[in-house]
């Protein structure tokens, strides 16, 4: 069986990616860390187009957690392959740096950084053995052009961004890309505390994105139509930042 893991998968952007492999006929694996009902309310919809979807629940930022519940799947599958890799999961917890704690820093950068590091090298190696796979992270506008008020989270992104670049030449020659996807403002739970009356101002379609918007890119990379796209940075942002 081929499946696409989705890291933060229970909720936004997340979902909305899980719903549309599962329209490609990728069975899902979901993951997530701490809201169970929106977990299971998106294996329902993934369960609707007539694939299977298996909760993880670990947080990706925690290499015990990741081995653990990860790498437990797994070596329990050895004739079923994960194909597809969407790094989703990430935290925002904005503050200007002179302001911003130790430990804001390290959860932010262990949301996005460190869970690049963890979840990718778990599932590396049948993808290596199989000569193909994808592997997409959802990144920022972030950790493009920077924000005030989220050094973490453009350190976070940013580097994540360099990660992906320096993979991509890894694998390149298995038959694995490796791409990101760089959103602007998406309407989801992690953006619902921003002015977004004010913020369309400065967007030149007037507009936040959906969700949706962002999953139809993300699964055009991982598809085998994208077989000559690797190491890129796909911007999603309504023309606010190219």
């Amino acid at each position: 069986m081929k499946y696409a893991l989705v890291t933060g998968g229970s909720r936004g952007i997340g979902r909305a990616i899980c719903l549309k492999l599962a329209e490609q006929q990728y069975n899902i694996l979901i993951n997530y860390r701490s809201n169970d009902d929106e977990a299971r309310k998106t294996a329902d919809l993934v369960q609707e187009h007539n694939v299977t979807a298996t909760l993880l629940k670990f947080d990706v930022s925690n290499k015990e957690e990741v081995d653990s519940v990860l790498g437990a799947w797994v070596d329990a599958h050895k004739e079923d392959v994960i194909e597809v890799l969407i790094n989703n999961a990430g935290i925002r917890e904005d503050a200007l740096m002179v302001f911003m704690t130790d430990d804001q820093w390290r959860r932010v950068l262990g949301a996005s950084l460190d869970a690049f590091y963890y979840v990718s090298r778990a599932v590396m190696n049948p993808m290596l053995a199989n000569r193909y796979g994808r592997i997409v992270t959802v990144v920022s506008l972030s950790g493009i052009k920077g924000m005030p008020g989220q050094t973490n989270y453009s350190a976070a992104k940013a580097g994540v961004i360099g990660a992906t670049k320096a993979l991509a030449q890894e694998v390149a020659r298995r038959g694995i890309t490796v791409n990101a996807v760089a959103p602007g403002f998406v309407r989801t739970d992690m953006t619902q505390d921003l002015n977004e009356a004010e913020l369309k101002a400065i967007i030149p379609m007037k507009r936040f994105g959906e969700p949706e918007e962002v999953a139809d890119a993300v699964a055009f990379l991982a598809s085998k139509k994208a077989s000559y796209i690797t190491g890129a940075v796909l911007s999603i942002n309504g023309g606010l930042y190219t």
